[in-house]
């Protein structure tokens, strides 16, 4: 694939990912101008982010009855046109069911884009195209917040989704020119074969300690701009924006796997540090103040994309067979862990404050961190190859 297309893709996937978390940091603003409870107004990330627990799964049915290209030029004229709905849409139930529509969308663009990468690059090539669309991702997650933090502040919360509904309709126009042949073939999974997988111990605390971290890195993100918001108002949209930033140490550590397990000696050592940096992090943001909350994200996203980025390719390491489908069931846990973490907790910030609601999510990686030593068991239980 020529250098302009696979431009184009990265282009789509950050405009994509930036409309999955754009409502993330302005949620408080919702909250005001609707007059709304904090659970309702977290709810605008909790449907986006929902679907995307059960894409992976059955989403691959959307790609054998049509080319990639057909589906993701559609899907993103869709999200671009229920984009400019919402900027302009003053209820709050007709907000959250072009939020949750947008939700259904969201995984047929990002499988489609996925795959296309997967299906034009060449066999030399696909690994590094692959690294560079996670890095397009977490691209896409900070700006997205970002931007909707800085836009928010000076033009109002309207504007920025008026930005982002052009710019999914021009990539829907850009990608008219990827080629027309790339239809997927797709394994489609079976509840036999998923329960196989998860019956093997090795599989199945790998997915429970993604569910955690996801869990808390959700719930984490979504509660922020209200805890913000309560230390004073005078730190504005732009400023809750900008703490995002240490999201950025996603791509550092992502294209950095391989000297991190060096360093620690085996993915489980080096999951298991993630894990404890994660938690050091989730620590420092119990000082409520901004300057130690935003070197504290730094920190914390650390964490969680290091045990993440590892995870992950270990998935690929354990699956001999079927890697397919156990990715597939990866990225589920990882989503669904995200959908319950960005809502769950909140009931326990409304009700018991920040500290107790930081408390709980320092629980859950605890048994994140006691899963992944279930891991490392399970691991040494197996037989070992020859070389």
């Amino acid at each position: 694939m020529s250098s302009s297309p696979i431009r184009m893709i990265y282009f789509a996937t950050i405009v994509t990912i930036c409309s999955l978390y754009a409502a993330q940091p302005i949620q408080p603003v919702f909250k005001e101008e609707f007059g709304l409870t904090s659970l309702q107004a977290i709810l605008f990330t909790t449907l986006m982010m929902a679907p995307l627990g059960i894409a992976p799964l059955f989403y691959g049915f959307l790609l054998e009855s049509f080319s990639a290209k057909i589906l993701v030029r559609w899907a993103l004229a869709i999200l671009g046109i229920l984009e400019l709905f919402f900027a302009l849409t003053d209820n709050y139930l007709t907000l959250l069911l072009l939020r949750a529509t947008q939700g259904l969308i969201i995984p047929a663009i990002l499988t489609s884009l996925m795959s296309y990468i997967s299906f034009t690059s060449t066999r030399e090539n696909v690994k590094h195209s692959i690294a560079l669309y996670i890095c397009a991702t977490i691209m896409g997650g900070f700006l997205g917040r970002f931007f909707s933090g800085l836009s928010t502040e000076l033009f109002g919360w309207r504007a920025f989704f008026f930005l982002l509904g052009f710019l999914l309709l021009i990539a829907s126009l850009l990608l008219n020119s990827l080629e027309r042949d790339a239809r997927m073939t797709y394994t489609r999974p079976r509840f036999s074969e998923i329960a196989g997988l998860l019956r093997q111990k090795e599989f199945l605390w790998l997915y429970l300690a993604i569910f955690c971290l996801f869990f808390v890195f959700s719930a984490l993100m979504n509660i922020l701009p209200f805890e913000l918001r309560k230390m004073g108002p005078v730190l504005g949209e732009a400023g809750i924006g900008l703490l995002y930033l240490g999201y950025s140490m996603g791509v550092l550590v992502s294209v950095n796997t391989r000297p991190i397990i060096r360093f620690f000696g085996s993915e489980t050592a080096a999951i298991s540090a993630g894990i404890v940096i994660f938690f050091v992090g989730t620590v420092i943001f119990m000082v409520e103040k901004y300057s130690v909350m935003f070197i504290g994200m730094f920190v914390f996203c650390t964490g969680l994309f290091m045990a993440h980025s590892l995870l992950s390719g270990f998935v690929n390491k354990l699956a001999r067979e079927n890697k397919a489908i156990a990715n597939g069931v990866y990225i589920s846990f990882y989503y669904t862990g995200g959908t319950i973490g960005s809502f769950l907790p909140g009931a326990v910030f409304e009700r018991y404050g920040w500290q107790m609601f930081l408390t709980s999510l320092l629980g859950m990686l605890v048994l994140a961190l006691f899963f992944t030593g279930k891991l490392k068991h399970a691991i040494g239980k197996l037989p070992r190859e020859e070389d």
